[in-house]
């Protein structure tokens, strides 16, 4: 719920995220949904709720780097507390409806839809979706809420970058190494049946753009093992990095670039890259070469 305001606000926020769509040479229906789970942060930010939820997942990037990283409609979360489905639904229906500053955004209650993610790895997830209004144009929204990770080290506590100038949301995010070390977790357990290109493109990303301590992350790295009971294996045994993978998933790293626009790199260049940044990570021989 928002308050009240000039009845013309949906059309000249409409107009605003129109000029931002052709400014940035983004898609206008990716810039709505961007706007709708922005300003469905900052109603999270201002609720008692605020505190049982981190910002995980690409719209993180958002935060780290001032230019466009790779395009996403929808919002990862961790919860924290009861992941029974009428309680998250109770409790995504008290964010929607808490009373902010009108950014033009209406989202609907009687939208509300919570299921659990059948395909969460660990501890299991669920999925809100619901829909959001901005005048005429219907924007639907997807959240999806995993529970049970470590967070490693403490969460960080940031500004989300608005698109227009409403206030911004202030929350709890992950810190850059959790997230580095859940891609690499999942790229070591899923092997040669990964088709999750969005963290191969990630890690190479957040590796040209960043500094990490190296203790900090091992120490990251092998907290999220332990806690997902996955082995962290040398890299010569990670299929994932390998010689062999790079042939079998070449066709789906290309379309995956496609699919999103994005500049194209050769994915044995990723994966070069990945072998050189991960290895110090790693028990085992090494070698930066892919086999």
């Amino acid at each position: 719920m928002s308050k009240a305001s000039p009845s013309n606000l949906p059309a000249s926020v409409r107009a605003r995220l129109q000029n931002l769509a052709k400014q940035r040479d983004i898609p206008f229906d990716l810039i709505l949904a961007r706007f709708a789970v922005e300003r469905l942060l900052y109603r999270l930010s201002q609720s008692k709720h605020a505190h049982q939820f981190l910002l995980k997942g690409a719209m993180l990037f958002a935060i780290w780097t001032p230019d466009a990283h790779r395009p996403t409609r929808d919002v990862d979360l961790l919860g924290f507390g009861s992941t029974e489905l009428d309680t998250v639904k109770s409790i995504f229906a008290e964010i929607c409806a808490i009373t902010v500053e009108d950014d033009a955004l209406e989202y609907r209650t009687e939208t509300l839809e919570v299921m659990p993610i059948r395909e969460a790895a660990h501890y299991g997830g669920v999925r809100v979706n619901l829909r959001a209004m901005l005048g005429n144009i219907r924007i639907p929204v997807q959240i999806d809420i995993g529970y049970g990770d470590v967070v490693t080290p403490e969460p960080d506590f940031v500004t989300f970058p608005g698109l227009l100038e409403f206030t911004a949301p202030k929350l709890r995010t992950y810190p850059i190494y959790t997230v580095v070390a859940e891609k690499l977790e999942a790229l070591v357990t899923l092997g040669e049946t990964n088709t999750r290109m969005k963290d191969f493109y990630d890690l190479w990303f957040l590796s040209q753009r960043f500094d990490f301590d190296e203790v900090l992350l091992k120490k990251a790295i092998l907290a999220t093992f332990e806690r997902r009971g996955s082995q962290l294996k040398p890299l010569n045994e990670i299929v994932g990095l390998s010689a062999s993978f790079i042939e079998m998933k070449d066709a789906t790293w290309k379309g995956f670039l496609r699919r999103n626009r994005m500049d194209h790199i050769e994915l044995a260049e990723v994966i070069t890259r990945l072998r050189a940044f991960l290895s110090p990570m790693l028990p085992g021989p090494q070698s930066e070469q892919p086999e």
